[in-house]
């Protein structure tokens, strides 16, 4: 989080280097949705940073695509 104050603080928002996205926004991304899915507690500034990566298109795909996979993958199931 100390990361993402930083740089919008430095590159003003409202992604990590400044107005649009780019290849940081999609490395933290993954970041933002274990944020979300385990309910760690963020600032109001990081707060709005994940909710401004997670309304971007590609991330709303990613979204989609991910709850079509299936819960159980068959080739994770063998016994060693």
């Amino acid at each position: 989080m100390a990361i993402w104050k930083e740089c919008l603080a430095t590159y003003g928002g409202p992604y990590l280097f400044g107005k649009q996205p780019c290849i940081a926004d999609a490395m933290y991304a993954p970041v933002v949705t274990r944020f979300l899915t385990y309910d760690v507690a963020l600032d109001k500034v990081c707060a709005a940073y994940c909710k401004r990566i997670m309304e971007l298109p590609a991330m709303q795909e990613w979204v989609k695509e991910a709850k079509k996979e299936p819960d159980d993958i068959d080739e994770l199931d063998a016994e060693f």
